[in-house]
């Protein structure tokens, strides 16, 4: 079993580096989000691994950290997501925008993922919400956060998180934000007030 590979990046491609070990070479496959961070080819890198075996194939996957690796490991946990369908969501949410996308039960960011459609994202959602791995917990209490706003008003949290990450903030963001607007009022509000008041809460930070 290969759990880490460190050495020097010899190439890279669309979905894979191969690394350079002491004259051996690995190819393994990565989300794009992985593969965004490693430096240029010919400087050091290292990958946490997990290795594929199946009867008539070996595949390694990459990841920048262990928090990475735990989510691939709980996405093929769901029924329809294989290691393909599992990296084209890590490609466009980090571990902790989606325990936040989990936790707000938000399906429409977890299906804009290449090759996940609406019934995929549902279940994603509906296997996973109570599966959150220790490692996914992100910083500040953000998945015990998104869990809490999902109870108080789920249709207009969402589509406020939503709005926000269109705005070009981030997923882990736009959640906190939402939750300190929330926070301070003791009535629910409508979505164009949560966002307005998310957006103070943004620029005050």
């Amino acid at each position: 079993m290969i759990g880490k590979l460190k050495g020097r990046i010899d190439s890279t491609g669309f979905d894979w580096v191969m690394i350079d070990v002491g004259g051996v070479c690995y190819l393994a496959a990565a989300s794009a989000k992985t593969l965004a961070g490693l430096p240029r080819v010919g400087e050091a890198a290292e990958l946490h691994t997990e290795m594929l075996v199946s009867q008539d194939n070996i595949r390694l996957i990459g990841f920048a950290s262990n928090h990475e690796k735990e989510w691939f490991r709980l996405l093929l946990t769901v029924q329809g997501v294989g290691a393909r369908v599992a990296l084209a969501v890590l490609s466009i949410m980090s571990p902790n925008e989606l325990a936040s996308a989990i936790a707000l039960q938000d399906k429409a960011k977890i299906g804009e993922a290449n090759g996940v459609g609406k019934k995929l994202a549902e279940r994603v959602v509906l296997e996973l919400k109570d599966k959150v791995p220790k490692l996914a917990v992100a910083e500040m209490g953000l998945t015990q956060v998104s869990a809490e706003l999902a109870a108080s008003a789920p249709t207009a949290v969402t589509d406020a998180v939503s709005a926000l990450v269109n705005l070009g903030y981030g997923h882990s963001q736009a959640a906190m934000a939402v939750s300190a607007a929330l926070k301070k009022s003791s009535a629910a509000m409508p979505t164009e007030k949560l966002i307005r008041t998310a957006l103070k809460e943004l620029a005050s930070g």
